[in-house]
């Protein structure tokens, strides 16, 4: 009897294990490996500091990565429109609090990274240090 206490008491610490809910999965936007560091004492990143801007970095991710202060944190998404294969049209850019895709002209929200059509923006891990902004995926 008391192998299956033990047994039962195991067994909710094997289910409560959880990843945040972060899926980061697309077809149409290819998984690259990054680390990169932003320092907001930077003029090129300054525009962080405040609510509701973004800034589009280069050369990371498919596309670039887009960065945004939601006020309660930031968000980094992939700048390569999540419902196209990538062309020459399918880099976003930032208007507003949105981003706008080339190929489809469809809008996606950069607080949530949710549009109209099937996926959302591919989304990237950020991590605060003080006025370093670390994105990687």
């Amino acid at each position: 009897m008391k192998k299956y206490a033990l047994v039962f008491l195991v067994i909710p610490f094997l289910f409560s294990c959880s990843d945040s809910g972060f899926n980061n999965t697309n077809p149409f936007v290819p998984n690259y490996t990054f680390v990169v560091d932003l320092n907001l004492n930077l003029p090129e990143y300054s525009n962080l500091k405040f609510v509701s801007n973004a800034v589009y970095v280069t050369g990371i991710g498919a596309r670039g990565v887009i960065v945004f202060n939601t006020g309660s944190g930031y968000n980094a998404f992939d700048a390569a429109c999540p419902n196209q294969a990538i062309s020459a049209c399918s880099t976003m850019t930032i208007k507003g609090i949105n981003a706008l895709c080339g190929c489809d002209s469809e809008e996606y929200s950069l607080f949530t990274g949710q549009g109209t059509l099937q996926y959302p923006m591919k989304q990237y891990r950020v991590q605060v240090n003080g006025t370093s902004l670390r994105v990687y995926n």
